[in-house]
């Protein structure tokens, strides 16, 4: 079998470095890109992570406010279609299916 040099190519998808043997067809080792900080300085991340806090924090309470609120709106929009229902003909014959006369 014959022996080849191992050769290096850069992956299209990460952009790291791969080394390959043509005769086994493997890769023999891999190197990943270097990733690049993501923020500059570590009181702007701080910052960031507080603003985030205060996010979730309203959140949460806007959620739970419409929670609390929730069995009132059900209870007008359940008043809302007995009206309705209440002031509908019950004489009058359903619609009927399609349109159909």
């Amino acid at each position: 079998m014959a022996k080849s040099e191992a050769f290096e190519i850069e992956c299209p998808c990460c952009g790291g470095k791969l080394k390959v043997d043509p005769v086994l067809k493997v890769v023999l080792s891999h190197e990943a890109k270097a990733a690049p900080k993501t923020i500059e300085d570590i009181g702007v991340g701080l910052e960031k992570l507080k603003g985030a806090e205060q996010r979730r924090e309203e959140a949460f309470n806007k959620s739970f406010q419409q929670m609390k609120s929730s069995k009132d709106v059900l209870s007008a929009k359940f008043d809302e279609l007995l009206k309705k229902a209440q002031a509908d003909d019950p004489t009058k014959p359903p619609p009927k299916p399609l349109g159909l006369d």
